[in-house]
């Protein structure tokens, strides 16, 4: 099979064998999508070598559950052992025995095929296209944040990025507060997210003080500190963005202001395939670029462009 495979270096296409794992399924990818995780893998994040990308909808073609064969699905990038005790008290994300797909000692989905155990597959409702679907996993991300911090209606929140998270995350959080604004540096991006009512503004021009909470969705240093400078006394930051390279905060400030950080990652798919389901989340807007396979490098180029948001690729054309 056809594949992009990272050396260390640089990323190239690369022809390997189709993967076969005991008691794993096997899954024609149809749809990937490049994310910020793997612009930040190709800098060296995580020292990763092999098949990037964790993103994906796809069809299974081999499986011992034959009920699945035929079917599409979605998959979780976290591949726990389920024996250590971090899997046996139910934190199976973080299993230190674990693989993720396209990150950490497993190759990922920018490739015809891929291989996950059966417990990390969902299956895509038939009224949910695959340039829908592909979505899947950073919407779920964005849903984590519900499962960590309790939202008053009250809150005055702050939504750090106008990139593909800050626009998701915007979409999940506005309906439990009263008051939320988006913060990003691209008045294009944030025109977009005043189109579905959420309130927007330039950091250039942003004056905010005494938030509740800050969603960090941007990953960079600038963008934490200024979050620490906006937070009221005892508020919360929220942290969603990796980095290859090391943050620098002001640790005094969350002292004395007495500031929770919440570092936020991984979250559950089925409210994020319900949400999309259901139009309660909107994500096609967000789509710049949709490239064949063979143009996968052009993609990685056009997708660090400033003004893109997501860019797909379609293992189908």
């Amino acid at each position: 099979m056809q594949s992009l495979y990272f050396d260390g270096q640089n990323v190239h296409i690369k022809e390997i064998a189709i993967p076969i794992v005991d008691n794993e399924v096997l899954i024609r990818i149809l749809m990937a999508g490049i994310c910020k995780t793997d612009l930040e893998i190709i800098k060296g994040y995580m020292g990763f070598n092999g098949i990037i990308g964790h993103e994906f909808v796809g069809e299974v073609v081999e499986a011992e559950n034959k009920e699945l064969i035929g079917k599409r699905v979605v998959g979780e990038i976290n591949c726990p052992c389920y024996n250590c005790s971090f899997c046996r008290k139910g934190m199976t994300h973080h299993c230190p025995n674990r693989t993720v797909l396209g990150i950490y000692n497993r190759n990922g989905v920018f490739a015809e095929y891929t291989t996950l155990p059966e417990k990390n597959l969902h299956l895509v409702s038939d009224n949910v296209p695959d340039k829908i679907a592909v979505f899947t996993e950073p919407v779920a991300a964005g849903f984590r944040i519900l499962e960590q911090v309790r939202f008053n209606p009250n809150d005055f929140v702050v939504v750090l990025g106008d990139g593909r998270m800050g626009q998701i995350i915007s979409q999940i959080i506005k309906p439990f507060v009263k008051k939320l604004v988006c913060v990003g540096k691209h008045e294009d991006k944030l025109i977009l997210l005043q189109k579905l009512g959420i309130e927007t503004c330039l950091i250039r021009d942003c004056q905010l003080r005494n938030v509740d909470i800050v969603i960090d969705a941007t990953g960079s240093p600038e963008a934490q500190s200024f979050a620490l400078d906006i937070l009221r006394p005892q508020g919360t930051l929220v942290i969603k963005s990796t980095t290859e390279m090391p943050n620098v905060i002001n640790l005094s400030k969350l002292v004395v202001d007495e500031i929770t950080i919440i570092g936020s990652r991984c979250g559950p798919f089925i409210p994020a395939l319900k949400a999309l389901a259901e139009k309660k989340i909107e994500v096609e807007y967000m789509i710049s670029h949709i490239f064949p396979f063979r143009n996968i490098i052009k993609a990685f180029e056009i997708v660090q462009n400033k003004n893109c948001l997501k860019v797909l690729i379609d293992f189908t054309n």
